[in-house]
């Protein structure tokens, strides 16, 4: 058994030794350190990664050598380190064998979670107990270092790769350009040179890398990632071209020059039998170049949903004969829209023009054939290529998505203000938008910049992740990215108000789901920064905090606590006040709090409370009715007697509650007439106890 992939739960449960545990931290830490051929990208980051894993390493090894009892928090502590270094391997891993072209376009997000990694590191540090373990003055001065240096890391992205990255992109947008002018395309040395400075260097490197690539696409093409699929697509093409014009077999060229003058032909046109009247391609079309249907030269190369790669002609007739699946692949089409493959169809016209091949629409036929294939090709076109206008919105928001988290990630701070602001508006409208913009990685950068010290990033952050929160799937992802603390501090002491209040509508959102308002309840600032926004809050921030409060509440483990919190005063007070207009919302959370015995205590305790339900009991809403019935049987039941005096005492009250009887709502109408019976029972026992 290998015993670096013993879970950490072991430990904790008590299944496993702390010699066996020590050894299984030792042997994952020496597997990470002895890694060979690390990859060319986030080589500072995996250095650095390392680095602390070594100085882990000679920490475990101490501790093992001492053979001493330890700490029950070093025990925990150790846990966690097991599970930071377990997932560092496989990001590690990750780097290693995935696509170096495409881990130079996700380079945000794998350096994000590089810092994830380390922030978690420094966390689970807080906890080593080091003035406890018996180990020497040098490992515990490297220790304590390590753990300093994690809780002031930053995010890391290499600007040498990005500028790698910058130059690759130009080179293809500059392709698209010269393809226009049918000037082929670009200088392939500067290509190379770029894919040289990533590691792909030899010929196998490019197979390899081609290999990763057509994965890569398979594995995105499954979640219907349309524009990362064509994005992936472009890269193949783009690599299988260098790979075919770098690498060329002099040998082998000879040998055909000498097979043509053995036939009499000429290179100029070897490719083509001008004699016959199909012109069939006889020889040496690269395979990257065939259609994989016809097995021909590809004319019009679109990408269906699978990711490869058909000629428009062939895969149109396979569709419009009823098939719904991949030929290449035979994985089922999630859509049937055909994208054009605009940087192969640039490489086909290089090549075209190199090796003297007519190009689309100078073929000898004529010009009626012309006319009848492009019309062919036309219905073709009409029958499939058919992308809706809601599909080609919901592909520029993806592109827009990915852009914008690009900005977060390596922006200057007005940049990174603007990004951030445009995410929120982006997320304002439309569940697909709040989706893309998740998957497009936003949420770690927007958590991150809830801590800026500049106003306006922040609110734009607090903002966007509120807008994001209304998807359900999105509260999860926010939670599980460490948002909640972070939203808490923007809620408690915020740089402007309209943050402040937006953190508290992100709370109510989040709390929607029951383990939120679990996990949010637990946080000791929450609740008492939700009620400090009852008293200094705009009317829709007062509003905001109540229905956090209000859902908070609904959870009984957070009742004690927004009691404690002062909330009920506050909430009382808040009746009276028509500027803040939450009276309904303020008379739900009352009503929730007065189920645990805590709140029907400082609840009772109020003296203006119930001649403020009577006035409600005939002036307010049907929910506020509701409510203030709820709130005054309650009180009746528990306050007994003093409150069913006072109540009788009011002339108002018992004309309201049959006013209820007979007019409110079928709970108003229940509660009213057991409210009723209550206070005859209550006025009957009086008249006996007099008449004794």
């Amino acid at each position: 058994m290998d015993v670096a992939l013993i879970p950490p739960m072991l430990v904790s449960s008590g299944f496993l030794p702390s010699g066996s545990f020590l050894e299984s931290l030792i042997h994952i830490c020496n597997d990470i350190c002895s890694m060979e051929k690390l990859p060319f990208l986030q080589v500072r980051n995996i250095s650095t990664m390392i680095r602390r894993i070594k100085l882990l390493s000679s920490l475990f090894e101490e501790i093992q050598e001492t053979d001493g009892p330890l700490p029950p928090s070093s025990i925990l502590c150790l846990t966690e380190l097991f599970s930071v270094i377990r997932r560092a391997k496989s990001l590690i891993r990750e780097c290693k064998d995935c696509s170096s072209l495409w881990g130079l376009m996700q380079m945000e997000l794998v350096s994000n979670q590089f810092y994830v990694l380390v922030k978690e590191l420094g966390r689970a540090l807080d906890i080593l107990p080091v003035r406890l373990l018996n180990i020497t003055a040098d490992i515990r001065e490297q220790i304590e270092l390590l753990h300093r240096q994690a809780k002031r890391a930053e995010l890391f992205i290499d600007l040498k790769e990005v500028k790698i990255r910058e130059e690759l992109l130009v080179l293809m947008g500059s392709n698209n350009e010269r393809n226009k002018k049918n000037k082929g395309f670009v200088e392939l040395g500067k290509v190379k040179d770029v894919l040289s400075s990533i590691g792909l260097r030899s010929s196998m490197d490019y197979e390899e890398e081609i290999s990763k690539l057509e994965a890569e696409a398979q594995k995105q093409a499954g979640s219907g990632g349309l524009i990362v699929v064509c994005n992936i697509s472009n890269l193949i093409s783009l690599v299988s071209y260098c790979k075919s014009m770098v690498f060329v077999d002099n040998d082998f060229e000879a040998t055909n020059k000498e097979e043509f003058k053995l036939l009499g032909s000429t290179p100029s046109n070897r490719y083509y039998d001008h004699s016959s009247s199909s012109q069939s391609i006889i020889a040496n079309i690269p395979d990257e170049f065939r259609c994989p249907i016809s097995l021909d030269l590809m004319r019009d190369p679109v990408i269906v949903a699978s990711g490869h790669t058909y000629d428009r002609n062939s895969i149109a007739q396979w569709i419009n004969s009823g098939h719904q699946t991949c030929p290449k692949s035979g994985q089922k089409l999630i859509h049937m829209a055909l994208i054009p493959n605009y940087a192969l169809k640039s490489l086909l016209h290089q090549w075209c023009e190199e090796n003297n091949v007519p190009e689309i629409g100078s073929s000898q036929s004529s010009s009626s054939d012309l006319e009848r294939s492009n019309s062919k090709r036309d219905s073709c076109e009409n029958a499939v290529d058919h992308i809706s206008v809601v599909k080609a919105a919901v592909d520029a928001v993806k592109l827009t998505a990915e852009f914008l988290v690009g900005k977060l990630a390596t922006g200057s701070p007005d940049i990174q203000r603007q990004a951030a602001y445009e995410l929120r508006l982006l997320a304002k409208t439309g569940m697909d938008n709040r989706r893309i913009i998740a998957e497009a990685g936003a949420i770690p950068f927007l958590v991150t910049l809830l801590r800026s010290h500049e106003p306006r990033i922040q609110e734009n952050a607090v903002t966007a992740l509120l807008n994001l929160s209304i998807f359900n799937n999105n509260k999860i992802l926010i939670m599980a990215a460490g948002a909640i603390d972070n939203i808490i501090d923007v809620l408690e002491s915020g740089n402007t108000m309209e943050a402040r209040e937006n953190a508290a509508a992100a709370i109510f959102s989040l709390s929607m789901i029951d383990d939120c308002k679990v996990s949010i309840g637990k946080r000791p600032r929450a609740i008492p920064a939700l009620v400090g926004l009852l008293i200094e809050g705009t009317p829709a921030g007062k509003k905001d905090a109540a229905v956090a409060l209000f859902n908070l509440a609904v959870c009984p483990a957070n009742k004690v606590s927004l009691v404690v919190a002062g909330a009920v005063p506050m909430l009382i007070d808040l009746l009276m006040d028509d500027k803040a207009g939450i009276t309904d919302d303020a008379l739900a959370v009352l009503a929730l709090l007065l189920g645990c015995s805590e709140g029907c205590e400082e609840i009772g305790k109020s003296r203006i409370l119930v001649p403020i339900l009577i006035d409600l009991l005939r002036f307010g809403s049907p929910k506020g009715k509701e409510n203030s019935i709820t709130l005054l049987l309650g009180l009746c039941k528990d306050g007994g007697e003093e409150v069913a005096r006072r109540l009788l005492m009011n002339p108002r009250s018992i004309p309201s509650l049959q006013s209820l009887v007979s007019d409110g709502s079928l709970k108003a109408r229940r509660k009213a007439d057991a409210l009723l019976r209550l206070l005859n029972r209550c006025c009957f026992q009086s008249q006996n106890q007099m008449t004794v």
